[in-house]
C-alpha cells in the first residue's frame, strides 16, 4: 500500500493522469489503479518503467520511510483497518479512500477504527491472558537465571555518571540522574489516584508523591521507574502483554540502579567468603526494602555466586503473590503453569512465619519437600491493606553460605499432595461437613475485569486534568 501511495504521489506531482501513465509504460489504467490502491504488486519491469516516466529512482518508491504525506498515511491506515477481521465482523460496507473523500472525514474514520481496535484489544485482555503472559515472562527470566546483563550495564553506566561508587544511592543522585535526562522531580500531594507517578514530557517534569508508599515503592524507586520509560524509549503499549513486559523491564532497571551490580557483587562475594550471607545486611547496605534486597539477590546469586535460588512474596492468607525459582523448589501452579494466586503449603516458611509472635527478625527454616530439602529465610511486613512475607530460599547444599543455617526448625511438606495440609483430618470432616455453612469472602479481583486504556488502569481524564493544573503556563 505504501508503494502504491508513493507511485500516486509521484504521478500527481508529475501532472500525469492514470491514463497518460498507463500509455507511457505500456500498461492499462485498471492495472495501474490496482497498483496505486495497494491491491496488486507490480512486476519489477513495470515498476522500473513507472519510475523512469515519473523521473524518480526505483529505490525512492521502495523506501521503508513513512508514506509521502499525511493523506497517504491516513488512506493506508483506513485500507488496513477495512481489510482486518474486526471490520469484517461489523458487516458494513467499506469506504473507498479516494481523492474525493474530505480529509476531515478521513481523519475521523481512521480515529474511529483505532478506537474500535483499542476496545477490542482491551476486551480480550482477560485474566487468563494476563496470567499466561506473566508465566511466559517468568519462564523466560528463569531461562536467563533471572539475569539481564545488557540492562545491568546500562544501569551501571547511568549511576556512575552521577558519581556513585557504593552504598545507598542518594536522593540527590537520583535528582541528578533525572536532570541528565532533562527532567525535574517535583513532589505533589494530589497525584491522580490511579497513578504512582506522572511524567510531563512537554515541560520536563516527573511528579512524585510526597512520601514513600507503605510496604511498597520508595521515592527513589518511583523516580527511577519514571526515568526508565525514557531511557528504554518505551512507546504506548499496544497490548496488555506489552504493558507487562515494559513493567518488567523498568523494574529490573530500577533494581540495578538502586543496587548496582559492581557494588552488590563485591559486597555479596565478601559475605559469601565469610559464610555470612544475610538479606538484612544486603538490604541495609544499599538502603532498600527487604523485598527489593531479596529479589535483587535472585538476579545476581546464580550468575555471580553460583547459588541456585528461589524467591516468594506471599499474602497472609497463604496466596502466592509473586515467585521465582531456578533451584527446583515445587512452587504451586495451575494447569497452565501460572503461579499467581496459588495457595502455598501451610508448612512452608512463607506461611509458617506468620504464626510467630516476634516478627522483627528473620525467620529461618529447613523444609523437606518431594523435590528435596530447602533452607529459607523469611521476613514479614505489612502494606496499607494487608500483611505479606518475603522468602529467599536455597537448596540444602547451599545453606552453608547463609547466616541462620544453624536453625533447628524443620518441617516436612508433601504438597502438592492435598493430604499434606489442604485436606481436613478425617474426624473433623466427618464431624462438620454436614453441620457447617461458611460464607466465603468475595475477593474483589474475581469480578473485576483487567484494567483497560492506553496505560491499563490509569484514569486518563484525571491525569490530563492534573497535568493541565500543574503546567507552568496554566
Amino acid at each position: 500500500m505504501v508503494l502504491g501511495k508513493r507511485i500516486r504521489h509521484a504521478r500527481v506531482a508529475a501532472r500525469l493522469t492514470l491514463q497518460q501513465l498507463a500509455a507511457a509504460v505500456g500498461s492499462t489504467t485498471s492495472q495501474l489503479s490496482l497498483v496505486e490502491n495497494g491491491r496488486r504488486e507490480p512486476r519489477l519491469s513495470l515498476l522500473t518503467a513507472i519510475a523512469e516516466v515519473l523521473g524518480t529512482p526505483v529505490a525512492s518508491l521502495l523506501s521503508p520511510e513513512p508514506p509521502p504525506d499525511r493523506r497517504a498515511e491516513l488512506e493506508i491506515a483506513l485500507e488496513r483497518a477495512q481489510r482486518g477481521p474486526l471490520f469484517a465482523s461489523l458487516g458494513v460496507t467499506p469506504v473507498r479512500p479516494g481523492r474525493r473523500l474530505p480529509m476531515e472525514a478521513l481523519e475521523s474514520l481512521v480515529a474511529l477504527h483505532a478506537e474500535l481496535d483499542r476496545r477490542a484489544r482491551a476486551a480480550i485482555a482477560t485474566p487468563e491472558e494476563a496470567r499466561r503472559i506473566n508465566t511466559e515472562l517468568r519462564l523466560d527470566m528463569q531461562a536467563r537465571g533471572n539475569y539481564v546483563p545488557e540492562i545491568e550495564a546500562k544501569a551501571e553506566e547511568f549511576v556512575r555518571s552521577v558519581g556513585y561508587t557504593g552504598g545507598a544511592l542518594t536522593h540527590h543522585m537520583v535528582a541528578q540522574m533525572a536532570e541528565r535526562l532533562g527532567f525535574t522531580i517535583i513532589h505533589v500531594d494530589d497525584l491522580p489516584h490511579s497513578t504512582r507517578t506522572v511524567t510531563d514530557l512537554e515541560n520536563g517534569r516527573i511528579y512524585l508523591p510526597p512520601a514513600s508508599i507503605p510496604g511498597g515503592y520508595g521515592l527513589r524507586s518511583l523516580a527511577l521507574q519514571a526515568m526508565a520509560h525514557r531511557i528504554f524509549e518505551h512507546e504506548n503499549p499496544k497490548s496488555y502483554g506489552d504493558f507487562l513486559r515494559q513493567r518488567q523491564e523498568l523494574a529490573y532497571f530500577t533494581a540495578c540502579c538502586l543496587v548496582p551490580r559492581f557494588a552488590a557483587v563485591a559486597f555479596l562475594e565478601k559475605q559469601k567468603a565469610a559464610k555470612d550471607l544475610a538479606m538484612e545486611d544486603f538490604r541495609d547496605a544499599f538502603g532498600v526494602t527487604h523485598h527489593s534486597a531479596a529479589q535483587r539477590f535472585t538476579n545476581l546469586a546464580t550468575s555471580h555466586l553460583g547459588i541456585p535460588v528461589h524467591f516468594i512474596r506471599a499474602n497472609s492468607d497463604g496466596a502466592l503473590y509473586r515467585g521465582y525459582e531456578n533451584d527446583g523448589v515445587p512452587l504451586p501452579a495451575d494447569a497452565s503453569g501460572a503461579i499467581e494466586g496459588q495457595p502455598l503449603c501451610r508448612k512452608w516458611a512463607a506461611r509458617a512465619a506468620f504464626a510467630r509472635r516476634n516478627r522483627t527478625t528473620e525467620f529461618f527454616q529447613y523444609t523437606d519437600t518431594p523435590a528435596g530439602t530447602y533452607w529459607c529465610s523469611t521476613q514479614t511486613g505489612s502494606s496499607t491493606d494487608s500483611e505479606f512475607s518475603i522468602t529467599l530460599g536455597v537448596p540444602f547444599a547451599h545453606a552453608k553460605w547463609f547466616r541462620g543455617r544453624e536453625t533447628t526448625r524443620r518441617a516436612q511438606s508433601s504438597c502438592p499432595d492435598e493430604a499434606c495440609c489442604r485436606r481436613p483430618r478425617t474426624e473433623l470432616a466427618t464431624r462438620w461437613r454436614e453441620q457447617s455453612w461458611p460464607s466465603a469472602k468475595m475477593h474483589a479481583y474475581v469480578l473485576r475485569p483487567l484494567p483497560s486504556g492506553t496505560f491499563p488502569g490509569v484514569d486518563e481524564t484525571e491525569v490530563y486534568e492534573f497535568l493541565q493544573a500543574h503546567a507552568p503556563d496554566s
